[in-house]
């Protein structure tokens, strides 16, 4: 009568990784959140700092530069700067992601939703 059932044990276990995997992307969320790298520019006359998710939390700029005749100058260093950091935010978000990957046996490169 429950001929061919046994794929069911299958099913569930598949259920319980993918709740075990939203959980472990929900607290990876988070962990984006909190954690912050730091972009620069001009050797290090502005400083952008921004979460792992990529914004911008922070712009730190040395009071050197302005000079009111180097106004684009300044601003293209400011640019550089958060850009810096938006590389850099992405570049962690991708290295924790992957960790988290790894540690569910998914393929490498495997892109998830976010």
């Amino acid at each position: 009568m429950f001929k061919g059932m046994g794929g069911l044990g299958d099913m569930s276990k598949m259920m319980k990784a993918a709740q075990e995997m939203q959980g472990k992307m929900e607290s990876l969320q988070e962990d984006l959140a909190r954690i912050t790298v730091e972009g620069e520019s001009g050797a290090g006359l502005v400083k952008a700092t921004s979460t792992a998710k990529g914004e911008l939390v922070g712009l730190d700029i040395d009071p050197s530069i302005f000079n009111p005749d180097e106004k684009e100058v300044v601003e293209d260093l400011i640019l550089a700067a958060i850009k810096d950091a938006q590389q850099r935010a992405s570049e962690k978000s991708r290295e924790e992601m992957q960790k988290l990957t790894e540690g569910l046996g998914l393929p490498p490169g495997m892109k998830l939703p976010f």
